[in-house]
């Protein structure tokens, strides 16, 4: 699933509702042992464009 989200998540970010239904649902099929490594990989790529956002779906992340 995070190969998945690498590659899904840069195609939908030129838009914000998309983006942010495609990060929860990436969020919510995550594997457990890649979710640190998947909300560093978020915040390294789309801090500039979407902070509110990642704040928002990624503070309740497990992991």
């Amino acid at each position: 699933m995070f190969e998945y989200a690498k590659i899904m998540l840069p195609k939908v970010s030129f838009s914000r509702e998309l983006f942010q239904k495609e990060l929860i649902k990436c969020i919510n099929w995550i594997e457990p042992q890649n979710l640190q490594q998947f909300r560093k990989w978020c915040y390294a790529n789309f801090k500039e464009i979407y902070p509110d956002i990642l704040e928002k779906e990624l503070a309740n992340m497990v992991g």
